[in-house]
């Protein structure tokens, strides 16, 4: 018996999740200009990243930052549109809404920041000393 008949995996369902994810990312990315900031400072980290020849643990530190950022960001974007639906009009408690939801992308961009200067900073430090 087949994985796709015991378990009742529809992998046809699954790939269409996965092509709606997609282009739930590529949205952001087209339609959201602070997703386009964080997608040239993720581009711009991985370039240093690169240049400083980072170890492992600090790839892996830096991509789950950048995850985090780009996952608050999106997050962000899927509130503020799901408020404007529902309250189109102005509504103090919509805009309360909204303002903590776009607080939560400052919070993880500031964590990313700083994770991303302690992370750096030993790289820089070695590479002036030279």
């Amino acid at each position: 018996m087949s994985l796709i008949v015991k378990y009742g995996i529809n992998l046809l369902k699954m790939l269409t999740s996965f092509v709606f994810a997609w282009r739930g990312i590529r949205l952001a990315i087209v339609e959201e200009n602070n997703m386009r900031v964080h997608l040239v400072a993720a581009v711009l980290v991985s370039m240093l990243g690169f240049f400083f020849q980072i170890s492992l643990a600090d790839w892996t530190i830096l991509c789950l930052v950048i995850g985090i950022v780009w996952t608050a960001e999106i997050f962000n974007s899927a509130f503020e549109r799901l408020v404007d639906i529902v309250s189109p009009d102005f509504n103090e408690k919509a805009g309360k809404i909204k303002d903590m939801a776009a607080g939560g992308v400052l919070v993880s961009a500031i964590v990313a920041v700083l994770v991303g200067g302690l992370i750096f900073s030993k790289y820089f430090l070695a590479w002036w000393e030279k």
